[in-house]
This record gives structure tokens, C-alpha cells and sequence, in this order.
């Protein structure tokens, strides 16, 4: 196992908590699946007693007449049955899936609300198998283990009132199997449970690892790497089903060990007991009949909650991953005022990402509305660290940003800032659905207008669909230069005040860098904007330019009066035209 500081994970208690804050207006639905289910299972309890009617019938000889009445009786409890047991499942299943849902929602908006740095030290694997595998796990059980739990678990009460009531001698003898079913269970608790902790954690590994060979292929496949990455791949899917063997097999030690024991004295029990009782003749031989048959309808219920047991530890266990997403604090809310002014206030901020090692130092700047500054220095300066924390994609270890008079994390959730950075993500399907991820109301000619200032109408209209066109994987494929330009597009359309554009146009070459500029000058055009400027030709046309050296800004000014000054700005404008201009790369 890595050392990676995994995302958190909740306690039972506090997991139990969330769900009952979750169920909300669907505990009606629930309250009647468990009233049809407690129908069904007296219903079905039904029907061990009717059995027992006719076995007096046949000892005591009374005639077929008196048949009749068992037989109806048997064929109205199996039809009620079937019906209560249909209805519980669905209202149980419709509460349950309910609840998921709104988990589900609740962990991918705490997920999306998290730093980068917290989901990139815990690893991408953690996540994802916390929204894939445990929200499938938490499913199944949903689905089909709860309503299988109700009914077995009201069964098997049930089952005990029903032998106390045909004699308490009955009852006490059906008890000779909890022992060895406790023991079983202690022992099943104990030693098999906390593997399948380890085994969710091992899942989570082995998903970052999947996450890392798969997003690196291309690396892997250039450089030869095949045969280690598959040996990181491979170990850590033995890790998983090592773990999941050891705990299958200490169930079927632990568990059915002790449950085919208790079944063996619980209904030898019964019999004997029965036995004795009839030939005393404190209850006749139907009755008997119905406590052996009580007992063994019973046990299969029983065996399926001890079964269930594997299976709702399992789901638990998924359900405290999940609740410990879930329960992180709320992402700061939108601002209620609408949107800002476009100011960004930047004061003191400095980040470390290793303790003692300062990436920013003291960083403080005042953008006004509308303004366009240039972030330059060489590389390993904190050009993107800065431009990550303005955009409220990274905390800074002191310090704060204000962007148009809220904190950033206000700002990030509502539409007062974009980001765009030079890794941008082409959504799989239609453009238009991927453009409308900004503005899901836009229009077709909004779309075509963002396009058009963008520069990139032309080709998006000659596409082989327009701008139903699936793009994305499985769909046609954009160069870099038109995925630059969709993600510029999608900046127009979420229309916020304040811009961070981190490199965003340094993808595409040469020739397609100048489209890019150009278009980012239209889109910044009216906005504030901060601009991690790859090439110094972005930063002669910014308002203003910061200077970063070592984390820290040591100057501040425009492009004539930088190279007046004959400072840092100037040693990078030299280094950088002459003699490897932009035209000679």
C-alpha cells in the first residue's frame, strides 16, 4: 500500500446520521415498504400453521370436507404473500434508491469542491473508486440486500412468537442454536470485517494505478515502460484478490461452520422436544408438526441474515467511504448579490507544497476591474501556483484572495471567475451540449456567436453534423488548436468578470499560438483578467506586468517601463527574442 493521505472516512454513527438527514420526504415510502413487508411475512407464517391444521384432519380422521378451509387458506396466504412481498421490495427500493441518489450528488459536490492538492495527494484512484465502486456496492445493497433483510429479520421474530404461542417449551428448544450462531457471528466480526476495509482501500490503490497507466500510455509506450507498468498493475490487483480470497475464506470458516452447526441442534432440538410433548399429549401432532416447520422455515431466514451479514459489511463499509466525502464542509455558496465587480485583491499569499520548501512568498497585488496583468518569470518562478490560487483550484498555506469582494471559494462556486489552462478537456458528445456546459440555457446562435469570436465558427459549422457534431472520445477527434478554442468558447459563454488564463494559448505551435492570442484578446476584452504568459509577446500587450523570482514579485509595471528599468524584465525579453525569437522556434 502507498503512504498517500486517503480522502477521510466516516464513522458508522456518523454515516447512520447522514443517511437519516437524506431521507428526508421519502420516509413515507419506506414506512410502507416495511408494513408490506411485515404482511407478507406474517402472511407467509401463515402457512406452517395450516399445514399443522391438516395433519389433525388426516389423525383425526374427520373427512375431506374439512379440508377445504386449510387449502383456501394456504392459497390466499401464497397470493398475499407475493403481493405484499412485490410492494415492500418496490417502496423499499424507491426510499433507498432515493437516498443514493442524493449520496451520490452529495459526494460529487463535495469531490468537485475539493482542492486539487487534497485530491492529488490522496490519488485520483481513491475518488474514483469512491464514486464507482462503493456507489455500486452501497447500490446492491440497497436494492437487494434491505428488503431481503426486513423480511428475514421480521420472519424470524415472528417465527418465535408463532412457537411461543403454540407452546414456550417449543421456543426455548428452537433457542439450543443461538450459541453456536453468536460464536460464528463474534468470530465472523471480528476477524472478517476489518478485511474488507483493507480490501476498499486495496481497490482504491488499484484504480490509481489503472488511472496512472492508462493516462500515461503514450509515455509508457515511447519509453518502453510496458512491462513495469503492467508489474505495478498486476501487484496491485493481487493485492485486492488476496485480500478477498482471505476474507471469503474466513467467512465460510467462521460463518458457515457455525450456521449448518446451529440449524443441526436447533431443529434436533425442536423434534425431540415435540416429541416429548406429544406423547404427553400437551400438544397434538399438528402442532408439532408446525414447530418443526416454524423452525425450518425460519432457519433459512436465518441463515440468509448471517449471510446478509457478509453483505451489509461490505455495503457499510462502502457507505463510511462515501459518508466521509460527503460529510466535508460545504463549498462556500455563490454570492447572493449577483456577480462582482471584477476586482481581485491579492493579500499576502504564500503556499508551500512540501513544509519549508516556499513556492510563494508574501505575494500581494491589486487588480482593478478590467484589467489585464501579465504573470512572467522563468520557469519554477510560481507563475501557475499563483494562477491556481486566484482561481480557487489551490488553498494557499497563508495568506487570501477577494475576487469583486468575496473570498474565492464564493466566487470559484458562483460565475465570477474562469479558469482556462493548457490542458483542456473535450467532454464526450455533441459540441453543443459541451459548449452549454457553461450556459446551459444558450441559444444555438449564442453558441455560434461565442464561436465566432473565438475564430473557430468555420470549422465547428463544417463539421459532418454542425454543432450536433459528437465530439470527445469515440467521437471526432479536435486538434489542440480547436480544443483551445472550444474551451475559450465555453469562457464567453459563462460571461465571468474575472479571467485566469494560465498558458492557455501554448499548445497549438507557432501559427496556431497567434490565433490563440488573438483570440484570447477578444474574450479578455471588458474583463479583468490574470494571464500566465508563456510568450513575452502576451505580456507587451497587458496593462500591467508582475515579475516573479523565486515566489516572489520583484516587479511591477508595464512592458516600456520594464525594459526602461533594465531589470529582471528586460534580462527575460532579451533572453527570450534574441537569438531564439518567436519566429526561429
Amino acid at each position: 500500500m502507498s503512504g498517500r493521505a486517503l480522502l477521510p472516512v466516516a464513522s458508522g454513527r456518523e454515516a447512520f446520521a447522514l443517511l437519516r438527514a437524506l431521507l428526508g420526504d421519502v420516509r413515507r415510502p419506506a414506512l410502507v415498504g416495511v408494513l408490506a413487508l411485515l404482511g407478507a411475512t406474517i402472511a407467509g407464517l401463515a402457512v406452517p400453521a395450516l399445514l399443522g391444521v391438516l395433519v389433525d384432519v388426516v389423525v383425526d380422521g374427520t373427512g375431506a370436507g374439512a379440508v377445504t378451509a386449510p387449502v383456501l387458506g394456504l392459497v390466499a396466504a401464497a397470493i398475499a404473500q407475493a403481493l405484499l412481498t412485490a410492494v415492500g421490495a418496490r417502496q423499499t427500493a424507491v426510499a433507498g434508491e432515493t437516498v443514493l441518489a442524493r449520496l451520490r450528488e452529495r459526494v460529487v459536490d463535495r469531490a468537485l469542491a475539493l482542492p486539487e492538492a487534497r485530491v492529488e495527494a490522496a490519488g485520483v484512484g481513491d475518488l474514483v473508486s469512491r464514486v464507482g465502486n462503493d456507489v455500486e456496492t452501497v447500490s446492491g445493497g440497497i436494492r437487494d440486500v434491505l428488503p431481503s433483510l426486513i423480511r428475514a429479520g421480521l420472519l424470524v421474530v415472528l417465527t418465535v412468537v408463532g412457537l411461543a404461542a403454540l407452546d414456550w417449551r417449543l421456543a426455548l428448544a428452537a433457542c439450543a442454536a443461538l450459541p453456536l450462531e453468536a460464536v460464528g457471528v463474534h468470530g465472523y466480526l471480528r476477524r472478517v470485517v476489518p478485511l474488507y476495509a483493507r480490501v476498499r482501500v486495496a481497490e482504491g490503490e488499484r484504480t490509481q494505478r489503472l488511472v496512472g497507466a492508462l493516462g500515461a500510455a503514450r509515455t509508457v509506450r515511447a519509453l518502453g515502460l510496458r512491462e513495469p507498468r503492467m508489474a505495478e498493475v498486476d501487484a496491485a490487483s493481487r493485492a485486492v484478490a488476496d485480500l478477498a480470497l482471505e476474507a471469503s475464506r474466513r467467512q465460510a470458516y467462521r460463518l458457515w461452520t457455525a450456521v449448518n452447526g446451529a440449524e443441526l441442534v436447533g431443529l434436533s432440538a425442536v423434534l425431540v422436544v415435540g416429541f416429548l410433548l406429544v406423547r404427553s399429549g400437551d400438544v397434538t401432532v399438528g402442532a408439532a408438526t408446525a414447530a418443526a416447520l416454524y423452525f425450518h422455515r425460519a432457519f433459512d431466514p436465518v441463515a440468509e441474515l448471517l449471510l446478509l451479514v457478509d453483505q451489509v459489511q461490505q455495503a457499510a463499509t462502502a457507505l463510511t467511504r462515501l459518508a466521509g466525502v460527503a460529510r466535508l464542509p460545504a463549498p462556500a455558496a455563490p454570492r447572493a448579490d449577483g456577480r462582482g465587480d471584477g476586482s481581485v485583491v491579492i493579500a499576502g499569499v504564500g503556499h508551500e507544497h512540501v513544509p519549508g520548501r516556499a513556492v510563494l512568498a508574501d505575494v500581494a497585488l491589486d487588480v482593478a476591474p478590467g484589467e489585464r496583468v501579465a504573470v512572467v518569470g522563468e520557469s519554477g518562478a510560481g507563475k501557475t501556483t499563483l494562477a491556481r490560487i486566484v482561481a480557487g483550484s489551490l488553498t494557499p498555506t497563508r495568506g487570501d484572495v477577494v475576487l469583486g469582494g468575496v473570498p474565492v471559494a464564493a466566487a470559484r462556486r458562483g460565475k465570477d471567475m474562469a479558469l482556462v489552462t493548457q490542458e483542456v478537456h473535450v467532454f464526450a458528445g455533441p459540441l453543443a451540449a459541451d459548449l452549454r456546459l457553461a450556459a446551459p440555457e444558450a441559444t444555438e446562435q449564442e453558441l455560434h456567436d461565442a464561436l465566432a469570436l473565438v475564430g473557430a465558427d468555420g470549422w465547428a459549422s463544417a463539421l459532418p453534423d454542425g454543432l450536433e457534431t459528437v465530439v470527445g472520445d469515440g467521437g471526432h477527434a479536435l486538434t489542440a488548436l480547436q480544443a483551445q478554442q472550444l474551451a475559450l468558447a465555453r469562457l464567453v459563454l459563462r460571461g465571468a468578470p474575472v479571467v485566469v488564463l494560465d498558458e492557455a494559448t501554448a499548445e497549438a505551435g507557432s501559427a496556431g499560438a497567434r490565433v490563440l492570442e488573438r483570440a484570447a484578446r477578444a474574450v479578455l476584452d471588458g474583463r479583468t483578467a490574470l494571464v500566465v504568459a508563456h510568450r513575452l509577446t502576451q505580456a507587451r500587450t497587458a496593462d500591467r506586468i508582475v515579475v516573479l523570482d523565486a515566489g516572489r514579485v520583484v516587479e511591477v509595471g508595464d512592458h516600456d517601463a520594464l525594459l526602461a528599468a533594465d531589470g529582471r524584465y528586460a534580462a527575460l525579453w532579451s533572453a527570450w527574442s534574441a537569438p531564439r525569437d518567436e519566429l526561429r522556434r
